[in-house]
């Protein structure tokens, strides 16, 4: 009996255990409000057409006429020449959704439509309830006097933005300046470039990476929901003073309440109550502010140098201890600043980040697809971690694209990347009436707004490069000569207006504590560009067919762009492209290039660096490792020159379509030699050469907040191995500091030996033996050094999902190429292989693959095979 009894006891305390939690959670459920996405029954059609076609909301036209088999991938060879019709018609969509007479009965309903591109008319059940005009703009209704219970229909009206801009464009007697990039006549308009009057992702109207695909559509989520007496419309976490014992913190609290209420308010940090009160609230908008503290913080730190500690700080609104609200979010604490300093040169640009300045290694980012809604959150992962795998800490999310989606914020937070965060204007000046000057007003509050808690955020840019064309690329000369004085003057003005008036002041109003600069790239606000003050663009190599070498001859303060090309690797080329187009000078290789000097600048650069390759694969293979051979020196350039230089950020990260671009990873995800290559530029402590007076310097820049004790050896061998001399030397490696510790002539190093054949290797060990980096010079370019063909031997082991490869070779294997007829990634490419020593990769695919398939195909090849 005893037994039985004790189990009756058992069972009966895990019930109310049980209910207890239920109870609990229970407790902290928000009854009053609901909130669900409008994803189901969307269909869409040609304004004026009969059928009805099934749509994915979000997405837009193109994905949605792909789906339905009505057009062909636009990607593929010259799809999209065909496609220009879509963005000359009106478009519609329309979704019924239930509602239950539960949430009907609830005091306020609302649907929040998050992105809308871009002209559209919406309806609920036949009411015109909203008129958006604005893609980077959400747009909230309060739906309570139409929505029903029951079956509710929305029907959203898009109208062309070719056709409304081609009617603004019309309306002026004069013609606003814009970049060659708004790609017009692709489109069929001839020289009308009308993407400047649309608030609209520029790059959607092409751009010299990018196509010409105008989209319309639904590209982020519809919501509605639904509440009773209370809700939290905006929390804001400012940092007020940021100690070593103590980080004093204000909450920025909007809420909107129905009635005149009294709700208990908690503010927790990770679970634990900060501060607690009782607040009366009016009704309609209320707007609090309440101060709390957060003892013996832990700091947030850029990649590289320390953890990205995010505090969750949660803020409830209780009502009798029931919860009636709550919002959460991740904070970082850190102090930032721009630290711009007069010198005899000019003045400083440079981040400072608690305290210690940061030299910012990086790259400037662009949206990810023509087609927005298809990048989903493994797109961002791949591309974030790509970023710091490469021990970058700062990207730059360029004006011409979009104000990021969430996630990528929140993973620029996670992984420790320091945004900067362009507003969308680029490449042209704007019109400057009150409905557009307004509207770029209420899309910079709301962005500012949606994106200042995220801790990444490092600062507020207004445009890209559109000072330097009106100021540098003669738009202004241009527009005084054509239209006169006034013209000029009434388009400078609408510049003053958005740049120098409206955006700083939503950024002082609502994130006070960033910085804003007003263009990129510019020494001071109207200002233009130079190597002694504020950031620049350079761009003598590439477009002014400069020689790498010149990047030594242009050192600016913070370098926020600088790039060359290259086409993606044959594996990539081949799914957009048949055999018959693998050439540079066929119609679908100059269609996926949008440089207007491109292909024939890449092949230039290469025939001075290297021989010529043997077949269109070799191109590809040999434009890559040109491409990261140029940015390689760009990057070691600046970082050099660390701290008159602050900065260096490449263009660019990724790619929106398969093309040959500036990107270091393909469209389809595929690190590109400057990937690799840049990974190692940008090491917290790197080795670097430069030659000077015939001498060969070593230099050892340390972005390390530390200082070490180190030692460097030196070794002068032939392509076999064979030792010529070796040098040792003790060094104290100052910490975040640039800094020559060996210096040796090259007659000396060479010692009568022909430096065709003859290599350079330095190694930094700490203590222990640690090897710190390793780093190779040639005394020649690569097509003047006198390669031997290697034997290469492989050894590869399968554990679990990857494949490691031991790899050695008896003479020099450069650039080593590994390439899988598998989709997946090598943890390390396009590398130099010294006689005598073991290298380890790892090959990861994206799905299973046998043995002896991965083993067969396998593909190895090194510089001289290109030839």
């Amino acid at each position: 009996m005893l037994p039985g009894i004790f189990k009756q006891i058992l069972k009966h305390i895990l019930i109310f255990s049980a209910l207890g939690i239920l109870l609990s959670s229970c407790q902290k459920q928000d009854p009053g409000h609901a909130r669900f996405e409008i994803q189901t029954n969307w269909k869409f059609r040609e304004s004026g057409d009969s059928i009805w076609l099934k749509a994915t909301v979000p997405g837009c036209v193109h994905t949605d006429l792909l789906d339905n088999n009505k057009i062909d991938d636009p990607f593929y060879r010259l799809n999209e020449h065909k496609l220009q019709w879509i963005d000359k018609k009106d478009w519609e969509y329309t979704t019924t959704f239930e509602l239950s007479k539960k949430l009907f009965e609830r005091e306020v309903l609302e649907l929040e439509f998050k992105g809308l591109d871009t002209y559209a008319d919406v309806y609920l059940n036949d009411s015109l309830i909203l008129q958006a005009d604005n893609m980077f703009r959400s747009y909230r209704v309060n739906c309570k006097n139409i929505i029903i219970e029951g079956a509710n229909e929305i029907r959203i009206q898009f109208r062309s933005p070719i056709q409304v801009g081609l009617q603004k464009y019309n309306s002026l007697n004069y013609i606003i300046p814009v970049s060659g990039n708004d790609l017009s006549e692709i489109g069929g308009l001839g020289e009308k470039r009308v993407g400047v009057f649309t608030r609209k992702a520029a790059y959607h109207f092409g751009w010299d990476w990018g196509p010409r695909l105008v989209t319309s559509g639904i590209w982020r989520p519809v919501i509605f929901s639904a509440w009773n007496k209370v809700k939290i419309r905006d929390l804001f976490i400012q940092d007020l003073k940021i100690e070593e014992t103590n980080a004093n913190l204000l909450a920025y609290i909007e809420l909107e309440a129905t009635e005149d209420i009294r709700v208990e308010l908690e503010i927790k940090v990770n679970s634990n109550s900060a501060i607690k009160k009782t607040v009366s609230l009016k009704p309609g908008y209320n707007q609090l502010e309440i101060p709390f503290s957060i003892k013996k913080p832990q700091l947030w730190w850029p990649n590289g140098l320390g953890d990205q500690k995010l505090y969750n700080i949660t803020l409830e609104l209780n009502k009798n201890g029931h919860l009636l609200h709550s919002r959460s979010l991740k904070k970082g604490l850190r102090t930032i600043k721009i630290v711009q300093e007069s010198d005899s040169v000019g003045r400083s640009f440079g981040f400072e980040i608690n305290g210690i300045p940061v030299f910012a290694k990086g790259v400037n980012y662009i949206p990810q697809d023509m087609f927005l809604p298809r990048v989903d959150s493994e797109n961002y992962k791949t591309v974030i971690r790509a970023a710091t795998d490469a021990n970058m800490n700062m990207i730059r999310v360029w004006g011409g694209g979009i104000y990021e989606n969430d996630l990528f914020y929140q993973l620029c937070d996670q992984y420790g990347l320091m945004v900067w965060q362009d507003f969308m204007f680029a490449c042209s000046m704007y019109p400057g009436d009150d409905a557009f000057l307004q509207n770029v007003k209420e899309e910079a509050i709301e962005n500012v707004k949606r994106l200042r808690n995220h801790t990444s955020i490092a600062i507020w840019c207004g445009n890209n490069e559109n000072l330097s064309a009106w100021k540098n690329w003669g738009w202004e000369t241009s527009v005084k000569e054509t239209y006169g004085e006034k013209i000029a003057n009434e388009i400078w003005k609408a510049y003053e207006d958005v740049f120098h008036k409206i955006l700083p002041a939503a950024v002082k109003e609502n994130d006070p504590d960033k910085f804003y600069w007003a263009s990129s790239p510019s020494a001071a606000p109207g200002v233009p560009e130079n190597d002694r003050s504020g950031d620049r663009h350079y761009w003598g190599v590439w477009w002014g067919k400069e020689a790498f070498e010149d990047f030594s001859k242009n050192i600016p303060r913070f370098m926020s762009e600088f790039g060359f090309q290259s086409f993606p690797a044959l594996s990539s080329v081949k799914k957009y492209s048949l055999p018959e187009d693998w050439d540079i000078t066929s119609a679908v290789m100059k269609s996926h290039q949008r440089s207007s000097i491109g292909n024939v600048t890449i092949e230039e650069y290469l025939l001075r660096d290297y021989k010529k390759p043997k077949d269109f694969e070799m191109f590809l293979y040999l434009g890559q490792l040109l491409q990261a051979r140029g940015i390689k020196m760009g990057i070691e350039v600046q970082r050099r020159a660390m701290p008159y230089c602050m900065g260096s950020l490449y263009w660019q990260i990724n790619d929106c379509w398969p093309v040959a671009s500036w990107s270091s990873i393909d469209y389809y995800g595929n690190w590109k030699a400057l990937h690799y290559t840049v990974r190692d530029a940008f090491e917290n402590i790197d080795l670097s050469f430069e030659i000077q007076n015939d001498s060969l310097q070593i230099f050892v820049i340390s972005d390390s907040l530390k200082n070490l004790e180190a030692e460097l050896k030196l070794s002068v061998m032939d392509f076999h191995g064979k030792i010529i001399t070796e040098k040792n030397q003790k060094i104290k490696l100052e910490g975040n500091k640039s800094k020559v510790y060996m210096k040796y002539s090259l007659e000396n190093l060479l010692q009568s030996e022909n430096p065709r054949k003859m290599l350079v290797r330095v190694i930094l060990r700490g203590n222990d033996d640690f090897l710190i980096d390793t780093e190779l010079y040639f005394f020649m370019p690569p097509k003047d050094l006198d390669l031997p063909q290697p034997s290469i031997t492989v050894d590869i082991q399968e554990e679990g999902n990857k494949y490691y490869l031991t790899l050695t070779t008896d003479a020099l294997a450069k650039n080593l190429y590994l390439q899988s007829q598998e989709e997946g990634h090598f943890s390390d490419n396009y590398f130099d292989l010294l006689p005598g020593e073991k290298k380890i990769v790892w090959f990861t695919g994206k799905g299973e693959t046998e043995y002896l398939d991965f083993k067969n195909k396998l593909k190895i090849i090194s510089l001289v095979d290109s030839y």
